[in-house]
């Protein structure tokens, strides 16, 4: 085992982040602000000092518990205030000690998500050496792209540590394992360290959220790799649900059932302990693991890169009708695929309506495809957000399959003979002027 040490931090050096607690500015109200003041000052937790085998110093923050089981709680890179301390503490409560380590902060990188690929995997290494140097079995929690961190730390420790099961596994709360969005019309890659993992995963997948429809595709893409893997999905809730500004009810629920769901977590990696494939003694990591994550650099409306022949499309619409999109030809259709639990969905909603009112009387069409939604809440939704335009339905997700749609929403602008010619990921002002120059000049001919 390599080297580690750890001291307890200095007590001026407590007060490093004081505003990473007490900003907590979503709370929805000043009581709230109060309560929660109070119990991070009454909190048993600490905060150590990691000296890692090149004498990088990593801060930990740390929930003790009797129990036999250390939870490592890597860092999202999502700057923005979170609940991470008050879970931690109901975590702990239950039996678990948690340790959320500083990794960016180590390094002096930016709390970004692209940060996380500079993260060395020996960091996360050293972090479990010291987590089973405590004499308790270690699980890793991730979130979002910071789960490629944690699937290749944990399997270059494997690699180190051939035979030794004292890492249970890791729990993957929305999981991004993708190697960014792609344009419109390409498929999406997992990152290589996917394929590359041996041990029990538990993905925790909230059901408002485009990859619920892929989270199968991911399983089956772990289990190549010989981990076992358990899916636990959450009705009603979107990714990162337990830090929203605006949680609804159902992810306040969630967030305050976050503790137990990961106790129960644990207790499945350890019951798959005896039964994980143990080829990762043997497996070492490929040169591109810490593949970056890529972003498209523009995401406006841009010419469509992918195949431009336009996939089926034949949906029942909120009206009882059914839509066919080859009966649109010699119209200009333009294809948004959204949900109303995406906020980008609804920003861009009513300049959608906007937009087929600037071409009214015109060859042109929109057609609203929303994903995996009951009727009775999209019927609320427009309610609030009134549309002439057809809402079609695609309650399993087929559509956003077959047009390889990976982010919510996603547009996509047909010539009228059927052809993609435009395309983008994200949100857009549909009646601005620039929007409009290039969907007219799709538009054909007046005869």
């Amino acid at each position: 085992m390599k080297y580690v040490q750890i001291l307890p931090l200095p007590p001026r050096m407590h007060a490093r982040h004081p505003g990473r607690v007490t900003g907590f500015h979503f709370i929805r109200s000043i009581v709230a602000v109060l309560l929660l003041l109070l119990s991070v000052a009454g909190a048993a937790s600490e905060t150590r000092e990691l000296y890692l085998p090149d004498r990088t110093e990593v801060s930990i923050r740390i929930a003790p518990a009797t129990g036999d089981t250390l939870l490592l709680w890597l860092p999202s890179g999502i700057p923005v205030a979170t609940h991470d301390a008050d879970i931690a503490r109901g975590i702990g409560a239950l039996g678990i000690e948690v340790w959320r380590p500083d990794v960016l902060e180590a390094h002096f990188l930016p709390n970004l998500e692209s940060s996380l690929a500079q993260v060395p995997d020996s960091d996360i290494v050293a972090l479990i050496d010291a987590a089973r140097a405590t004499g308790k079995r270690v699980a890793l929690l991730a979130s979002a792209h910071a789960a490629a961190l944690a699937l290749r730390g944990a399997q270059a420790w494997q690699v180190q540590h051939p035979g030794d099961r004292g890492l249970l596994g890791a729990i993957l709360l929305h999981p991004n394992l993708y190697l960014g969005p792609p344009e419109p019309g390409h498929e999406a890659r997992f990152h290589p360290v996917v394929g590359n993992t041996s041990m029990p995963v538990v993905i925790v997948q909230p059901g408002n959220s485009p990859t619920r429809f892929r989270v199968e595709a991911l399983r089956a893409a772990l289990e190549r790799g010989g981990a076992r893997v358990h899916v636990q999905v959450l009705p009603g809730v979107r990714d990162r649900y337990y830090f929203r500004a605006d949680a609804t009810p159902a992810e306040d629920a969630a967030t305050a059932g976050l503790p137990a769901l990961v106790k129960a977590a644990c207790g499945t990696m350890l019951a798959d302990g005896d039964k994980a494939d143990t080829r990762a003694a043997s497996v070492h990591a490929p040169a591109d693991n810490r593949s970056p994550v890529a972003h498209p650099g523009d995401r406006g409306l841009l010419p469509y890169q992918g195949d431009p022949s336009a996939p089926p499309l034949v949906l029942t619409g909120l009206d009882g009708h059914i839509y066919d999109l080859d009966r649109y030809r010699g119209r200009v259709v333009l294809l948004n695929f959204w949900a109303s639990w995406c906020p980008p969905c609804v920003r861009e909603m009513p300049s959608l309506e906007r937009l087929q009112r600037q071409f009214g009387g015109r060859p042109f069409s929109v057609l609203a495809v929303n994903i995996g939604e009951p009727e009775a809440d999209i019927r609320r939704f427009l309610a609030r957000v009134p549309v002439e335009f057809p809402v079609l339905l695609d309650a399993d997700g087929a559509a956003l399959k077959r047009w390889k749609v990976f982010v919510f929403p996603t547009s996509l602008v047909l010539d009228s003979n059927g052809r993609i010619r435009l395309g983008v990921v994200g949100a857009v002002a549909w009646d601005s002027p620039s929007v409009i120059e290039k969907i007219e000049r799709l538009m054909p001919a007046a005869h």
